[in-house]
């Protein structure tokens, strides 16, 4: 289903992908352990958050906020954005329209 967007898809998910990779234990999301996680190439991990970004723009318009890490990944209909926090702190927000 995703999340209802007025900008160009594409450019939504490079800013999504840039905006999860903060998450600085977003691998746990993928069940993944720091040793496993540092052993991947730097290309390998831009994949991962990509294919990340895509799979929370589509599963954001069923469920609104996901658990990424120690991160939160939340949909605000209202604002047409997305919100990724850690903690109290917002460490991105993706607009979509």
């Amino acid at each position: 289903m995703g999340v209802k967007h007025g900008r160009d898809y594409a450019e939504i998910l490079n800013e999504l992908t840039e905006a999860a990779s903060r998450i600085t234990d977003g691998f746990l999301f993928f069940e993944m352990d720091p040793e496993e996680w540092q052993e991947l190439p730097q290309e390998s991990k831009l994949e991962v958050w990509e294919a990340l970004a895509e799979d929370l723009f589509y599963a954001l318009g069923n469920e609104p906020v996901i658990e990424v890490g120690s991160g939160v990944v939340i949909y605000d209909k209202d604002t047409h954005r997305i919100n990724i926090l850690l903690g109290d702190e917002d460490l991105a927000s993706v607009v979509l329209v």
